[in-house]
């Protein structure tokens, strides 16, 4: 997903040094190599999971779901088992 520049929130995060290492490693076989979603930056991979993440919060039929469960994410309530077609907290 392309993400407009006008519209982000900017968002610093902290990774240790060796998992930093293994993304810039895999953004580096993906530039010589090529890949489904070639990533340039371990920022825009972490962007496109961050997109990733928060569409599974939303869409519970969707693949993205099925990552969130798979590393345990998905909240366990009722809410979280409906689909809904805007993100962030529904409006009342």
């Amino acid at each position: 997903m392309a993400v407009e520049e006008s519209n982000t929130v900017p968002l610093t995060i902290t990774l240790p040094a060796d998992v930093h290492a293994e993304l810039e490693y895999l953004t580096k076989l993906q530039k010589q190599h090529g890949a489904a979603i070639p990533w340039g930056t371990v920022e825009e991979m972490m962007q496109e999971v961050a997109v990733a993440i928060a569409d599974g919060s939303r869409r519970p039929g969707a693949w993205e779901r099925q990552l969130l469960d798979m590393i345990g994410l998905t909240p366990e309530c009722e809410e979280a088992r409906h689909y809904r077609e805007q993100y962030g907290e529904p409006a009342e």
